[in-house]
């Protein structure tokens, strides 16, 4: 290696780090470094030399969690068409007919294939080359059901499938793969710690590339949007890195924001900012006039699943009654069915159009008099329960069909080229001299801390207490690591003296 490649440019090392690791040396400066009288004050310098501390160590942490959130994600984000492509016999009708046979005929024929558990709902197809689907509750399959798939057009039956939710046991796999690695309420906490994380290092990573000692090549959107091409080394492979994470950045935040409202901790936490804002979807009420109040709540389109009705005092014939109610309500395309749950409840149906412009309409109905009882349009949600269930869908991959999933495909796949070229930067920055060899380069200096102006210790000390709190998972990690960074101080200034 030449000599220009074993020394850092001047601004390189007033840079340090960018993004997840960008090291200048090989060891941390010892203890005595750190404390002696060439430490510099207080100044706004001191707020840069922090985000390169917690850029890197959180890039360098955390990096792995959102390795594995991107992978997951990424092999989530084509379940419709896996499914088309594992399950079509399926989801799928042989030949379009002339026009769809009653519901009654169709559940009929579901429950004389299968005439165990009982039933929970029935759902429409989507599409004319779609099959209905007739849900099946057992006690046995836990939170889960069994749905039978009928041609609408001949009554047949083209199999049955364990489902949760409405998802095939596919979709259900990727989608646990995603959310916990399959591990249990334990496993969620490496998506919740990948997403409290992310929106931090993505914000740090901006702010260092944008605001960089001298600014040079800030100064044109060309410098801040691509690559140096000419650059060599650590400087290239930087390059990369930042110009990608700005391309990234809006698309980050929002799979961080939107991944912490159902996430565990932080999303409890959202549920009170709901509840305090009155910010839930309106809930619809199911009970028939002269009975005991209950009410639908914001899952009431999965009512049925699980619970289940006694099957014996459902008439079939009801359903085709309630369809043409609902149809005639304004609920078009695809719907879910479900029967009243007791004697003074009514029938619910609720709209399940994920893509936009999306359909949520949900109504309550009387089949005995052939009316609607109570509905809840989509209209009447608030600002915050329809951004939220807009994210969601959107982080799915569900709000704008194959543009949605193409678009978090790449995001996906830049995240991973991200963290690679933040671990090559850290193995490029290791000293190459003979005298003094690593296999990584040294971390950014600790006690940065101590250069920080007094206003931003009295405003940042109690708005990260605040973050802690809104995102516990962040919180106790940033806890967890100040622990252990003043732990390794200790012992290696207990070394030196």
């Amino acid at each position: 290696m030449s000599s220009t490649q074993e020394q850092a440019p001047r601004d390189d090392r007033e840079e340090a780090v960018m993004a997840v690791a960008e090291t200048v040396g090989p060891t941390e400066p010892s203890p005595a470094a750190e404390t002696g009288p060439s430490q510099p004050g207080p100044s706004w310098r001191g707020v840069r030399a922090l985000l390169v501390r917690l850029h890197f160590y959180a890039g360098v942490f955390v990096a792995p969690f959102l390795l594995v959130a991107a992978l997951t994600g990424l092999a989530y984000t084509f379940t419709p068409q896996l499914d088309q492509l594992v399950y079509g016999d399926q989801l799928r009708v042989e030949q379009v007919g002339n026009g769809p046979r009653r519901l009654t005929e169709q559940i009929a024929a579901a429950r004389d294939a299968h005439p165990e558990g009982t039933l929970a709902s029935v759902i429409t197809p989507p599409g004319p080359e779609d099959t209905t689907r007739v849900v099946l509750s057992l006690p046995e399959l836990g939170d889960k059901q069994r749905t039978v798939f009928v041609d609408p057009y001949t009554a047949e039956v083209q199999g049955e499938l364990t489902t949760w939710y409405g998802s095939t046991p596919l979709t259900t796999w990727l989608d646990d793969l995603h959310r916990n690695l399959h591990l249990g309420e334990t496993g969620r906490l490496y998506s919740e710690v990948a997403a409290s994380w992310l929106w931090v290092i993505v914000a740090g990573g901006l702010v260092l590339w944008l605001g960089r000692a001298r600014g040079q090549r800030a100064k044109s959107a060309r410098g801040v949007l691509l690559p140096d091409r000419s650059a060599r080394g650590v400087r290239r492979t930087r390059g990369w890195h930042a110009a990608t994470g700005v391309w990234l950045a809006i698309g980050l935040f929002f799979l961080s924001a939107t991944g912490l409202t159902w996430s565990h901790y932080a999303g409890d936490h959202f549920g009170q900012l709901l509840d305090a804002a009155k910010g839930h979807a309106p809930e619809l009420v199911t009970t028939l006039p002269g009975g005991a109040e209950t009410t639908e709540g914001k899952h009431a389109q999965h009512a049925g699943h699980g619970t289940g009705h006694d099957s014996a005092s459902t008439d079939p014939a009801d359903f085709d009654a309630v369809l043409a109610v609902a149809r005639d309500a304004g609920l078009g395309g695809r719907v879910e069915l479900t029967p009243p749950a007791d004697a003074v409840s009514a029938w619910t149906v609720a709209q399940a159009d994920n893509r936009w412009p999306v359909h949520y309409d949900q109504v309550a109905v009387d089949p005995a008099k052939g009316e609607v009882t109570a509905e809840s349009r989509w209209t009447d949600y608030p600002t915050l329960a329809k951004l939220s269930k807009l994210g969601v869908q959107g982080h799915m991959g569900l709000l704008f069909g194959l543009d949605n999933q193409v678009l978090l495909a790449l995001i996906a796949l830049g995240l991973m080229f991200v963290i690679v070229w933040g671990y090559r930067m850290w193995w490029q920055r290791r000293p190459m001299r003979d005298d003094r060899t690593a296999v990584l380069g040294r971390a950014p200096a600790r006690g940065t801390w101590r250069q920080l102006p007094l206003p931003v210790l009295i405003i940042g000390v109690p708005a990260v207490a605040a973050l802690g709190w809104a995102l516990p998972v962040l919180g106790i990690t940033l806890i967890a690591f100040l622990i252990l960074d003043v732990a390794a101080g200790l012992v290696r200034r207990g070394r030196v003296t």
